[in-house]
């Protein structure tokens, strides 16, 4: 069995309906995505999620992931 770095982003969202919020962790090299109310359940939730996928669809390697940010026109004066 071999074992891969895969990464996690991590965003937070309110929940419609309540004051609470939730984090969502994506893995964008393998498009697995989870949630918990922790960052930490997020990720070990996302981690439990990407390796059930990998059971059934092996990972093809497409090197690592980086992440970088970008700015965009919002509509809104400051």
């Amino acid at each position: 069995m071999s074992r891969s770095t895969l990464t996690a982003v991590v965003h937070k969202e309110r929940l419609s309906r309540s004051d609470k919020d939730i984090y969502v962790a994506d893995c964008p090299e393998v498009g697995s995505v989870s949630q918990g109310w922790t960052i930490e359940e997020a990720v070990a939730n996302l981690k439990e999620a990407t390796e059930l996928y990998l059971q059934e669809a092996p990972l093809i390697s497409k090197g690592n992931a980086f992440i970088t940010t970008f700015e965009v026109e919002t509509g809104v004066r400051a």
